[in-house]
């Protein structure tokens, strides 16, 4: 009888980490379908790149100043009331901006839409994080990482299906919303509480706890913001060609979707901190590499790899989150690590350009190399390795 309850518990949870993992593999392709969806409205509208910028600079800042509310809306309202009341307001916040298509509306709207999916976002990865069973955690969030990039990465190919103009491509996004809270309402009952009233910790409260984690965050994030900026202005510095460049940033999102499972598994084997840092040194290695193969066949390799083990810091990071920390810690957490996403993905890229205007090309790999090496050398020295 124990044997069937224990199997019966078994079941229920990986069920209950399929419809999480579903949940946030819609919102992915409705988030990957919407920023360039907007962008070639207001690119048609005859905008200004900086202006486009701006507009979409709107739903980051929306993500950082959301991510310390979470972790009391979670206590006050419950983490799953909350996360379907953000997949509804996400649907509307959509439906709203296709509705008004004005873009002095869209600048406050796509920072709603910031706000009120981000929720949504952080609660269904600690689900997945306080899901997963401790031995299997590397894989499973190794699968989650891989879906989440290729949901992504999907988002932008429903246009090519449905194309930019009028109402189809906002009711795909409108309808991944619905979809998403709908998957999420399906295994909401087998979901865990991690929103215990009574033991409060706040996102700011959470940092020093681990500072080192959030800055691996950072370093993950402003990497990885930074290639899709800046990669292709740095070829037109060699005279490559934009679809050649085009092909390499394709090339590394391949390498990101499908080596983050292989890297669960090697986290499972070894530890998520020393895989961390091996992810932090290859990382680095690129940086030195990308100048003297950018014109060479060993390109496609280099950011192959690259690709892989730039993302696999957050995935490392994520991994450790969940070893060290539970319930309402967790909840700070994760908060704290979307807030610091937000921060590497809107500091970082500003910084590397400033260094291309100043240093030329070499700019960028090094001013990545640099914050890897601080990364890797700050890890070093707090013996936070193993």
């Amino acid at each position: 009888m124990d044997l069937a309850e224990s199997k019966s518990d078994e079941t229920t949870q990986w069920a209950a980490i399929t419809g999480v993992i579903a949940t946030v593999s819609v919102f992915a392709i409705a988030q990957g379908l919407s920023y360039p969806l907007l962008s070639f409205i207001l690119q048609r509208q005859g905008l200004s790149p900086a202006m486009i910028g701006l507009s979409a600079a709107m739903t980051p800042v929306g993500f950082i100043l959301s991510s310390p509310l979470i972790p009391a809306l979670a206590r006050r309202f419950g983490a799953g009331r909350t996360a379907l009341t953000c997949a509804a307001l996400s649907a509307v916040m959509l439906a709203l901006i296709g509705w008004t298509q004005n873009v002095y509306l869209w600048f406050p709207q796509r920072f709603l839409i910031g706000v009120v999916t981000n929720p949504l976002y952080v609660l269904s990865e600690i689900w997945v994080i306080a899901l997963a069973p401790p031995a299997r955690r590397g894989r499973v969030m190794g699968i989650y990482s891989t879906i989440i990039s290729a949901g992504f990465a999907a988002g932008p190919l429903c246009l090519l299906a449905v194309g930019t103009e009028g109402w189809p491509p906002f009711l795909v996004g409108i309808a991944a919303f619905v979809f998403c809270g709908a998957c999420l309402a399906l295994v909401l009952r087998q979901l865990p509480k991690v929103d215990e009233a009574g033991h409060r910790v706040s996102v700011m409260g959470f940092m020093p706890r681990a500072w080192l984690l959030l800055s691996a965050v950072v370093v993950a994030a402003g990497f990885e913001q930074s290639v899709l900026a800046l990669l292709p202005v740095y070829g037109t510095h060699y005279g490559i060609a934009e679809v050649r460049m085009s092909a390499l940033l394709s090339t590394m999102i391949a390498g990101n979707i499908a080596m983050q499972v292989p890297l669960g598994l090697l986290a499972e084997r070894l530890t998520a901190r020393l895989v961390r840092f091996l992810c932090v040194s290859v990382t680095l290695l690129g940086c030195v590499l990308l100048p003297l193969l950018i014109e060479t066949a060993l390109i496609w390799p280099c950011v192959f790899v690259w690709g892989a083990v730039s993302y696999g810091i957050y995935t490392m990071s994520i991994i450790e989150l969940g070893e060290r920390f539970k319930g309402s810690t967790l909840v700070a957490g994760n908060a704290a690590f979307s807030l610091m996403w937000g921060v590497g993905g809107i500091a970082v890229p500003p910084l590397a350009g400033g260094a291309m205007d100043v240093l030329g090309a070499a700019g960028l790999p090094v001013t990545l190399g640099a914050i890897c090496l601080a990364l890797a050398i700050t890890t070093v020295t707090r013996r936070r390795i193993v």
